[in-house]
């Protein structure tokens, strides 16, 4: 598999709004609870909703989201539907940002423990 091209620099607006748009969709932590759910195996929203301890509503509204933005896919499976990743790339970037924030707080730590 060849990797992408080089993007161009300054970015092309249209790009810039579209990547704005998938942080704005990862920018909710029931969205990130979702996905780190799913990376374990595909699952219903009632599987989900017990998994998170969340409402049915909310669990559903969330995941409407994700899919509309084509980060997960759904599937019938008899009389119910079934999520999973279909964009396993989201975790690449969820992976750099843990590991920034875990050297953020190490940072921190070195800072305010005494010598």
């Amino acid at each position: 598999m060849s990797s992408p091209a080089p993007l161009s620099h300054p970015l092309p607006e249209p790009l810039i709004d579209l990547v704005a748009q998938r942080f704005r969709v990862l920018g909710e932590p029931m969205r990130i609870k979702l996905l780190d759910r799913l990376r374990e195996g595909d699952a219903t929203v009632g599987e989900l909703q017990q998994a998170l301890g969340a409402s049915q509503q909310n669990v559903s509204k969330h995941l409407g989201i994700l899919h509309a933005a084509g980060m997960v896919s759904r599937s019938k499976d008899g009389n119910q539907v079934r999520y999973s990743i279909s964009d396993p790339s989201v975790f690449e970037l969820c992976d750099q940002v843990c590991g920034g924030v875990r050297r953020q707080l190490q940072e921190l730590e070195a800072i305010v423990r005494p010598a």
